[in-house]
């Protein structure tokens, strides 16, 4: 989310009937969800609304899409709105706020580094300083295995040094050690969540990718396969692995969710700031990629080779444990041609 002078302090309130039903330990609980109109952030009000909770979702529609929100409480507004935050955050009563709305794209924020750190780091300690006016004192923060930079080795646990070496990773590097800060200072207490490869979409079909522009692997190649790409591109095949492309840990949306609903059960029940690294702890090759895109759709998938690209690391591989053992939490959906058909079903109905 970033500024804009378009938006006024007054937020723009719809309701959305949730029609899904009810179910977990946690009801009547009420969230705000930043970022709530995104990819993963979507994902998340609609499992919060599915299990009893109370969830407003706050977006300024920059990336997001308004008909994704599928629950709860919409207000259209930016995080740089501070009239609008206190107003909401104030009269909200809200028991934790899950913070989505952030840019996410490692080259623009090359080209682009203040843009970045004006939304990513300024934004957010914005809305951390509302909260703390006002009383909130649970927050989850949606980070990424891009604030360890370059692995020196894998799988990558949460004692690998931080060396973020994009401005991406820089700013939610930032906002995690102001959380470490705040909770020392002001007792905010908070978990970090840093993913490595988010896949997949609903497996009921209701929501999935739609970034513009798409930079994801699986639906890159998903749309090669449905026509709406001519090809998929690989950048390099002589890396130092099985069949020389990168290999990366694709962890399914629904997982992901999981993992944050067990975050908030984490402070819910009184426990500290933590920071836990999420993936399935496997690694798959883009081209195990592309060969289970072609087994799930049964299409052909046009390739183009190229160089590498600078800055690709051979292997990025998450080591969960720490999230297992101390959350409990355990993929439900780790298969990779299970994650690439969910998000063939969401494309073929992008494409119907």
């Amino acid at each position: 989310m970033t500024r804009s002078p378009k938006y006024s302090s007054q937020p723009t309130v719809t309701m959305v009937r949730d029609s899904a039903n009810r179910y977990g330990t946690m009801q009547d609980m009420n969230i705000l969800v930043v970022g709530g109109a995104g990819y993963i952030g979507s994902h998340m009000v609609q499992m919060l609304g599915q299990r009893g909770c109370e969830v407003t979702t706050l977006d300024n529609l920059s990336s997001g899409h308004r008909d994704a929100v599928l629950c709860g409480r919409f207000v259209h507004g930016d995080l740089a709105d501070t009239a609008l935050l206190t107003g909401l955050l104030a009269h909200g009563k809200f028991d934790a706020v899950m913070h989505f709305a952030s840019f996410i794209q490692v080259g623009e924020s090359v080209a682009q580094p203040a843009k970045y750190y004006r939304n990513n780091v300024s934004n957010t300690l914005n809305l951390l300083e509302v909260m703390q006016a006002v009383g909130v004192k649970r927050f989850i923060f949606s980070s990424t295995a891009a604030t360890f930079g370059e692995p020196q080795y894998t799988p990558i646990d949460e004692a690998h040094p931080q060396r973020p070496i994009n401005p991406y990773g820089r700013t939610k590097l930032m906002v995690e050690q102001a959380l470490a800060d705040l909770d020392s200072a002001l007792g905010l207490k908070s978990v970090s969540l840093r993913y490595f490869n988010a896949a997949g979409a609903d497996p009921a079909g209701r929501l999935g990718e739609r970034h513009d522009p798409e930079t994801h692997l699986i639906p890159l190649v998903l749309q090669a396969a449905s026509g709406r790409r001519p090809h998929i591109g690989v950048f390099g095949r002589d890396y130092d692995t099985p069949d020389g492309t990168c290999i990366r840990d694709y962890i399914h949306i629904e997982d992901l969710c999981q993992a944050h609903w067990l975050a908030l059960q984490h402070l819910m029940d009184g426990g500290g700031s933590e920071a836990f690294n999420l993936g399935n702890g496997t690694g798959f090759s883009v081209q195990q990629v592309i060969d289970t895109a072609r087994a799930v759709t049964g299409r052909e998938i046009h390739v183009v080779d190229g160089p590498r690209r600078t800055g690709d690391p051979v292997v990025l591989v998450a080591d969960s444990r720490r999230a297992r053992q101390h959350l409990g939490w355990t993929p439900a959906y780790p298969e990779l041609s299970t994650i690439v058909a969910h998000a063939w079903e969401w494309e073929r109905r992008a494409t119907a």
